[in-house]
Protein backbone atom coordinates (compact mmCIF):
# COMPACT_ATOMS: atom_id res chain seq x y z
CA UNK A 1 0.00 0.00 0.00
CA UNK A 2 1.54 3.26 -0.58
CA UNK A 3 2.37 5.90 1.74
CA UNK A 4 0.36 9.10 1.28
CA UNK A 5 2.18 12.36 2.57
CA UNK A 6 0.64 14.58 4.39
CA UNK A 7 -1.43 17.19 2.41
CA UNK A 8 -0.37 21.29 3.62
CA UNK A 9 -2.50 23.06 6.02
CA UNK A 10 -5.21 24.83 4.26
CA UNK A 11 -5.97 28.14 5.41
CA UNK A 12 -6.02 31.95 4.53
CA UNK A 13 -2.84 33.90 3.89
CA UNK A 14 -2.09 37.21 5.74
CA UNK A 15 -4.11 39.59 2.89
CA UNK A 16 -7.14 37.33 2.86
CA UNK A 17 -7.69 37.18 6.61
CA UNK A 18 -6.42 40.78 6.68
CA UNK A 19 -9.65 40.98 4.33
CA UNK A 20 -12.30 38.68 5.79
CA UNK A 21 -11.50 40.08 9.60
CA UNK A 22 -11.10 44.12 8.31
CA UNK A 23 -7.15 44.60 10.17
CA UNK A 24 -4.69 45.29 8.50
CA UNK A 25 -1.56 42.71 7.64
CA UNK A 26 0.49 45.35 9.61
CA UNK A 27 -1.64 45.05 12.69
CA UNK A 28 -2.09 41.18 12.53
CA UNK A 29 1.80 41.42 12.41
CA UNK A 30 1.53 43.42 15.10
CA UNK A 31 -0.77 41.28 17.38
CA UNK A 32 1.02 38.34 16.64
CA UNK A 33 3.73 39.84 18.02
CA UNK A 34 2.01 41.07 20.94
CA UNK A 35 0.59 37.01 21.66
CA UNK A 36 -2.69 37.98 21.20
CA UNK A 37 -2.72 35.85 18.14
CA UNK A 38 -0.87 32.91 16.64
CA UNK A 39 -1.06 31.62 13.02
CA UNK A 40 -2.27 27.70 13.04
CA UNK A 41 0.43 26.92 10.41
CA UNK A 42 2.67 27.63 7.33
CA UNK A 43 2.16 26.78 4.08
CA UNK A 44 4.89 24.82 1.79
CA UNK A 45 5.93 28.52 0.51
CA UNK A 46 6.71 29.32 4.48
CA UNK A 47 3.46 31.64 4.43
CA UNK A 48 1.38 32.46 7.71
CA UNK A 49 -1.83 30.40 7.55
CA UNK A 50 -4.97 31.34 9.48
CA UNK A 51 -7.98 29.46 10.15
CA UNK A 52 -11.45 30.52 10.80
CA UNK A 53 -10.89 30.88 14.27
CA UNK A 54 -7.88 33.10 13.82
CA UNK A 55 -9.85 35.32 11.38
CA UNK A 56 -13.15 35.45 13.84
CA UNK A 57 -10.39 36.19 16.58
CA UNK A 58 -8.58 39.04 14.77
CA UNK A 59 -12.71 40.64 14.31
CA UNK A 60 -12.89 40.36 18.01
CA UNK A 61 -9.50 42.51 19.06
CA UNK A 62 -10.85 44.43 15.82
CA UNK A 63 -14.02 44.60 17.78
CA UNK A 64 -12.38 45.55 21.40
CA UNK A 65 -9.72 47.99 20.09
CA UNK A 66 -12.99 49.82 18.36
CA UNK A 67 -14.11 50.14 22.23
CA UNK A 68 -10.48 52.01 23.05
CA UNK A 69 -9.52 48.42 25.14
CA UNK A 70 -5.56 48.26 25.70
CA UNK A 71 -3.97 45.81 24.56
CA UNK A 72 -3.92 44.33 28.07
CA UNK A 73 -7.41 44.21 28.49
CA UNK A 74 -8.29 42.49 24.94
CA UNK A 75 -5.32 39.97 25.96
CA UNK A 76 -7.09 39.35 29.17
CA UNK A 77 -10.93 38.81 27.26
CA UNK A 78 -9.49 36.54 24.86
CA UNK A 79 -8.14 33.92 27.83
CA UNK A 80 -12.18 33.74 28.95
CA UNK A 81 -14.11 31.12 28.26
CA UNK A 82 -17.43 32.25 27.61
CA UNK A 83 -18.91 28.60 28.96
CA UNK A 84 -17.62 29.65 32.81
CA UNK A 85 -19.08 31.10 35.02
CA UNK A 86 -16.25 32.61 36.89
CA UNK A 87 -15.19 33.91 33.72
CA UNK A 88 -18.22 35.68 32.96
CA UNK A 89 -17.59 37.24 36.44
CA UNK A 90 -13.68 38.20 35.32
CA UNK A 91 -15.53 39.43 32.32
CA UNK A 92 -17.90 42.26 33.69
CA UNK A 93 -15.11 43.21 36.11
CA UNK A 94 -12.81 44.15 33.06
CA UNK A 95 -16.23 45.39 31.36
CA UNK A 96 -16.39 48.04 34.69
CA UNK A 97 -12.49 48.43 34.96
CA UNK A 98 -12.97 49.39 31.17
CA UNK A 99 -15.70 51.99 31.98
CA UNK A 100 -13.76 53.48 34.51
CA UNK A 101 -10.93 54.51 32.30
CA UNK A 102 -13.57 55.64 29.71
CA UNK A 103 -15.01 58.36 32.16
CA UNK A 104 -11.96 59.23 33.08
CA UNK A 105 -11.20 59.79 29.47
CA UNK A 106 -14.51 61.51 29.03
CA UNK A 107 -13.09 64.33 32.18
CA UNK A 108 -10.09 64.53 30.10
CA UNK A 109 -11.99 65.40 26.83
CA UNK A 110 -13.53 67.72 28.55
CA UNK A 111 -11.23 69.93 30.18
CA UNK A 112 -9.92 69.73 26.79
CA UNK A 113 -12.60 71.33 25.57
CA UNK A 114 -12.76 74.09 27.92
CA UNK A 115 -8.71 74.62 26.93
CA UNK A 116 -9.62 74.59 23.45
CA UNK A 117 -12.52 77.35 23.55
CA UNK A 118 -9.98 79.46 26.19
CA UNK A 119 -7.99 79.49 23.25
CA UNK A 120 -10.11 80.11 21.00
CA UNK A 121 -12.08 83.45 22.55
CA UNK A 122 -8.43 84.85 22.87
CA UNK A 123 -8.74 85.82 19.14
CA UNK A 124 -11.17 87.07 17.19
CA UNK A 125 -8.58 87.97 13.85
CA UNK A 126 -9.37 91.46 14.16
CA UNK A 127 -5.90 92.35 15.61
CA UNK A 128 -2.27 92.87 14.20
CA UNK A 129 -1.38 89.55 15.66
CA UNK A 130 -2.99 86.11 16.40
CA UNK A 131 -3.10 85.68 20.12
CA UNK A 132 -3.77 81.90 19.58
CA UNK A 133 -0.76 81.64 17.91
CA UNK A 134 0.74 83.71 20.41
CA UNK A 135 -0.78 81.55 23.35
CA UNK A 136 0.25 78.27 21.75
CA UNK A 137 4.10 79.49 21.84
CA UNK A 138 3.84 80.74 25.60
CA UNK A 139 2.23 77.33 26.38
CA UNK A 140 4.87 75.36 24.36
CA UNK A 141 7.76 77.31 26.13
CA UNK A 142 5.99 76.94 29.61
CA UNK A 143 6.05 72.87 28.84
CA UNK A 144 9.67 72.96 27.94
CA UNK A 145 10.07 73.98 31.82
CA UNK A 146 7.54 71.22 33.48
CA UNK A 147 8.71 67.85 34.31
CA UNK A 148 7.14 65.24 31.54
CA UNK A 149 4.51 63.50 33.26
CA UNK A 150 2.87 67.47 33.49
CA UNK A 151 2.96 67.98 30.36
CA UNK A 152 1.34 64.71 28.64
CA UNK A 153 -1.00 62.54 30.81
CA UNK A 154 -0.90 58.76 29.52
CA UNK A 155 -3.67 57.03 28.22
CA UNK A 156 -4.65 53.66 29.42
CA UNK A 157 -4.31 52.14 26.05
Amino acid sequence: MPVSSPSPPQGYQIGEAARQSGVSPANIRFYEKEKLLSPYGRSVSSYRLYSDGDVHQLRFIRLCRAMDMSLDEVRHLLGLDLNNKTDCAAAREALDGHLGHVRERLGELKALEKDLKALRNRCDGSDAHCHIIEALHELADAQAAAPPTAVLTKRHV
